[in-house]
């Protein structure tokens, strides 16, 4: 157990869930107190004593679930799950002879073909049987997965063959007929609607059936930690945002909430807290009288920084519009911090937004109205640094001053237009600070048509801006 329980902790490093040692001593005081046998129990100590952030579950969640899958040489239906089946499947023959005059006596689950899979899957759903769900799922993967030993194909593929041969799409709605059905009539508006969401629920749980039963399978087949390797998903904060999917946003925007504040509070504390400034010559002196002329307690002058003033120009074009997305609804939320916040936008034209996040407290709508109305096409709709660049200094350089930082947010891929790097240059020179945050890999810049190390000459620095984690330390540092 105890190797098994360190091949877990190091599996969760590996997946990016910082776990220290204490928290790894933890863990394995808390499973001496509870059931070993109780796997949920088991699992909510692991999650209470590992887990310090929520966005950090799904990803502990994927881990134990392979780690501590049930496993065993049969993955078939229990001899008590196979009689449920087998008398719910002669009730049901003797219902469709009665009824239909379809069927015949006699046979077993092996024997079913998909129509009438799909039909004891709508009964099972219906009445709301979970032990037949399980079952059915079980019976699924066997039937329509086309799972074979030691062939490299992952989950996601067996889960697509088991699901398309189902048809849980039209599932939904034969559910809601059967219910008219039995009421005799149409539903109410709040009945129609609770009788949906409730079997969606159902459904949603049978795909997590299907998804569970392939995964044994699989462990049972490769092992724990080849699967560990395969099922391996990053963090929500270390999701690019370049590449991110639909639901890896979702995970994103959960995950900046409390990014935001957390971040607000350091930045806070960090400015009450700031280092000591220059000696205090005429304190020092006063408060050495009490220990007889000795400066046995120096004092000194404590900053009083002042909150930068900052102005956001972001590139909105194409696959760096997620990153400009974020970064504005990450500045916004800790506006506080800055004493003015001013933000454009620009493709190959440009539009100042900053009225759009000041007329409503709902960022997700201002990020919006950016997307829907800002005027950022000039010509052709492609990226055009150098003339946006240009309007910028023309319209605002007046408004960059000696408290003012500027960021500049894209990768700087110019469609091989000028630069106009001279713009970023008075940019510096008149500015406090002037940042350039590129959402792609180090390794991408200045190939192609990128040329951020011709802007990088007259920045304070250009940053590496791929995912929450990084964008973090980025604001942090700005602040």
């Amino acid at each position: 157990m105890i190797e098994l329980l360190n091949g877990f902790v190091v599996e969760l490093r590996n997946a990016g869930l910082p776990v220290s040692l204490t928290e790894n001593l933890d863990a394995m005081e808390a499973v001496q107190h509870i059931p070993i046998e109780d796997r949920e129990a088991f699992k909510y100590a692991l999650g209470a004593t590992l887990i310090k952030n929520n966005a950090h579950w799904r990803a502990f969640e994927t881990v134990f679930e392979v780690y501590f899958s049930l496993r065993g040489p049969e993955y078939r239906i229990s001899d008590d799950e196979d009689a449920d089946v087998d008398e719910m499947w002669r009730e049901m023959q003797e219902q469709m002879r009665q009824g239909e005059g379809k069927g015949s006596a006699g046979g077993s689950m092996d024997d079913l073909t998909p129509e009438e899979i799909a039909h004891m899957l709508m009964r099972a759903l219906l009445d709301g049987d979970q032990a037949m769900t399980r079952a059915m799922a079980k019976q699924s993967v066997q039937r329509f997965a086309g799972m074979e030993p030691g062939r490299p194909v992952g989950g996601t593929y067996y889960l697509y063959r088991t699901l398309r041969n189902l048809d849980l799409d039209s599932m939904l709605e034969k559910l809601m007929e059967a219910t008219r059905e039995q009421a005799g009539g149409e539903l109410t508006p709040l009945e129609e609607r609770l009788e949906r969401e409730e079997y969606e629920d159902r459904i949603e749980k049978f795909k997590a059936e299907i998804e569970a039963e392939i995964r044994r399978r699989l462990v049972a087949d490769r092992g724990a930690e080849a699967m560990a390797k395969t099922l391996r998903k990053p963090l929500p904060e270390d999701v690019e945002f370049m590449h991110a999917s639909r639901d890896e946003m979702q995970s994103l925007k959960k995950a900046l909430y409390p990014l935001t504040r957390k971040l607000a509070a350091r930045l806070a504390r960090k400015r009450r807290h700031g280092r000591k400034g220059p000696l205090d010559f005429r304190n020092t002196v006063r408060h050495s009288l009490s220990y007889g002329g000795v400066p046995a307690e120096p004092k000194f002058k404590y900053p009083r920084p002042a909150k930068p003033e900052l102005m956001v120009v972001a590139d909105i074009s194409g696959s760096v519009a997620a990153f400009a997305r974020f970064t504005l609804m990450l500045v916004y939320a800790i506006q506080g911090q800055f004493s003015k916040v001013r933000s454009f936008v620009f493709i190959d034209g440009l539009d100042e937004v900053t009225e759009y996040f000041k007329s409503t407290e709902d960022i997700a709508e201002a990020i919006h109205r950016v997307n829907t109305e800002a005027d950022v096409v000039w010509v052709d709709g492609h990226s055009d640094y150098g003339h946006a660049f240009e309007v910028f200094w023309e319209r605002y350089g007046k408004d960059v001053g000696p408290k003012t930082t500027v960021l500049l947010l894209g990768d700087a891929r110019n469609n091989y237009h000028a630069s106009q790097s001279w713009v970023v240059k008075e940019m510096d020179a008149k500015a406090r600070h002037v940042y350039w945050l590129n959402p792609e890999p180090k390794s991408y810049w200045n190939t192609g048509d990128s040329i951020v190390g011709e802007y990088a000459n007259h920045t304070d620095g250009v940053y590496e801006c791929r995912n929450l984690r990084q964008l973090e330390a980025f604001v942090e540092k700005l602040a």
